[in-house]
């Protein structure tokens, strides 16, 4: 029986690559020279969650809770992290609001 070696990166190592992807859309009208959205506040960074696509700026903080970590892991499964459109949470609005209201 062969062992079969895993392609998925550490844990830690995806969610440097989220930040830096979500905190680089580059500069454009109301961004930071550093390439951030002028809304964001350091130490947080944007999501878009639901049909609408509704954003939600949340701390970096949370991407060490376990129930943050299973919405990333939907959110990889179902859009991938290597797009430009941001961090998009595959899940209904009021859901979302729900588990991370558990995170506060």
């Amino acid at each position: 029986m062969a062992i079969r070696k895993s392609n998925k990166l550490p844990q830690a190592i995806v969610f440097k690559q989220i930040i830096k992807r979500c905190s680089s859309f580059g500069k454009k009208q109301g961004y930071h020279e550093e390439g951030l959205p002028d809304d964001v506040p350091k130490g947080h960074f944007a999501v878009y969650v639901g049909e609408n696509r509704t954003r939600y700026i949340v701390p970096v903080s949370w991407l060490a809770h376990p129930q943050f970590q299973s919405l990333l892991r939907r959110a990889e499964e179902e859009f991938g992290f290597n797009h430009d459109m941001g961090l998009t949470i595959p899940c209904e609005e009021d859901v979302f609001e729900s588990l991370t209201s558990m995170i506060r």
